[in-house]
């Protein structure tokens, strides 16, 4: 996950992080939860409300999944970062709020602007410090932990004491940080295995037949999701190019062109594509460009970054 960060000068101590997810505001609803609403301002308004922006005041908002928000409240998101100031729903009058912001997504913000889906304004001003959060399998140092505060959450949640064997934690976590375990939900995964595991357990240890089967299990579901998409694969060019097309690809060109598309499909971002794409020869070169060299190669074939994502 892209986080941008953006800071308004002035702001107290930080004492408070007021966490909203984007994508789930939806609709006529989405600017009352940010902006707040005066008492009446629509039907179901039967009391004000001051809303995400004048709640942070004096502290921090993270506004996860920032891509998913429409135009109009990313217009006023604009104005209450740079004036620190906005109108709530049916309001007549401006309300201050003086917050830090941080902002999460999975989409690469640079082409949903080119899209026209997000205001090229309001991304030069969220945009002072990005941090990317790779995913789990590219955190395998952070599995083990991860294994024990899943192991204290069941225990917390079912109000028992739950632990592996011995071996039965060496053979799991072996296998949890190899490259076997591709962890393709990321902590989801990890999660729903530790609570099999913990569940399926005899008097709360987890024994090595237990680990066995789990992992048995993931990797039929690992591969069977990798079958699928394998499927995906040899139809991909069917979503971009006709059969006479298709023809006139050499069947080794159309093997990687179908490998490079499945990769773009699975990245949040042009570059982080790339970085996969070109995980080798990037470190042997001077200067890392890796979504312009992506980029030139899918143009070479007619496509763009933007018309693959919207083929997903």
């Amino acid at each position: 996950m892209n986080v941008k960060v953006k800071g308004i000068p002035g702001c107290r101590s930080l004492i408070r992080l007021d966490k909203v997810n984007c994508a789930t505001l939806r609709g006529d609803h989405s600017m009352s939860a940010l902006f707040g609403h005066t008492k009446g301002a629509y039907t179901e308004a039967i009391e004000a409300r001051a809303g995400y922006l004048r709640a942070a005041d004096g502290g921090m908002l993270f506004l996860d999944e920032i891509g998913e928000l429409g135009l109009d409240e990313q217009a006023m998101l604009l104005r209450a970062i740079e004036e620190k100031r906005f109108l709530p729903i049916g309001s007549d009058t401006d309300v201050s709020s003086n917050f830090q912001l941080i902002a999460g997504t999975n989409r690469d913000l640079d082409i949903e602007v080119v899209a026209g889906k997000f205001r090229e304004d309001l991304l030069a001003r969220i945009n002072l410090w990005t941090f990317r959060l790779p995913p789990l399998a590219e955190r395998r140092e952070d599995i083990e932990p991860n294994i024990e505060y899943e192991l204290a959450e069941y225990e917390r949640q079912h109000q028992m004491k739950i632990g592996f064997n011995k071996d039965a934690r060496k053979h799991f976590l072996d296998f949890a940080v190899s490259h076997e375990a591709t962890w393709k939900a990321n902590f989801r995964d990890l999660n729903a295995a530790i609570v099999r595991m913990a569940t399926l357990s005899l008097c709360g240890r987890i024994s090595m037949e237990t680990v066995e089967k789990e992992i048995e299990r993931l990797g039929k579901q690992w591969k069977k999701a990798s079958q699928g998409t394998m499927k995906e694969v040899r139809d991909i060019p069917e979503c971009y190019f006709d059969a006479q097309q298709i023809d006139q690809i050499d069947l080794f060109d159309r093997v990687q062109l179908a490998e490079v598309i499945r990769v773009c499909r699975d990245s949040s971002t042009l570059t982080e594509a790339g970085r996969r794409l070109f995980q080798y020869s990037r470190t042997q070169k001077n200067s890392i460009n890796d979504a312009s060299r992506l980029q030139k190669y899918i143009a070479k074939h007619g496509l763009n970054w933007e018309r693959i994502k919207e083929s997903e």
